[in-house]
């Protein structure tokens, strides 16, 4: 029997938290973190690696836009919108959630993964194809936008 390379409930929450901030659906998010980590477990050659976060994220994001793809947009209902909470649960500061809001979906999404979940920029840049100078220039660029959007000398 092999051993996980890494804290499998860490990284768990950590992708539920990615696929959250992209389907807004706490049921379908859960579904879809247990299908990632399935997919992941099924094939041996991912195992023997060190892009296993990098794997993580790709298959993740591969199932929510095959999910888009799947369902039209859909109203929330009471209990779905109760859901939304957690994100808010984990930034808690009302004028950082008004500040992340003016941001791209894209844009929250890098800053999810490199402040929320402590992502790796090496890890980002190969999940993102980019280099990892590109990406600091992208990230400062979006921390610039916020800081902009704050009026505050210091962020993250």
């Amino acid at each position: 029997m092999w051993l996980l390379a890494f804290d499998i409930d860490e990284q768990y929450d950590k992708i539920y938290r990615y696929c959250f901030l992209k389907m807004r659906h706490k049921e379908t998010a859960e579904d879809i973190t247990q299908e990632t980590f399935l997919r992941y477990l099924e094939h041996p050659q991912y195992h023997n690696t060190d892009k296993t976060l990098q794997l993580l994220y790709t298959i993740a994001g591969n199932l929510c836009m095959d999910e888009f793809r799947k369902h039209k947009p859909q109203e929330l209902t009471d209990e779905e919108a109760s859901a939304e909470n957690m994100e808010d649960s984990v930034i808690s500061d009302i004028d950082l959630r008004m500040a992340l809001s003016k941001l791209s979906e894209e844009d929250r999404e890098l800053i999810l993964l490199r402040y929320i979940n402590e992502v790796p920029v090496s890890v980002m840049a190969k999940l993102y194809n980019i280099s990892r100078f590109a990406l600091n220039r992208r990230i400062n660029r979006v921390l610039g936008m916020m800081h902009e959007y704050l009026g505050k000398e210091e962020l993250i």
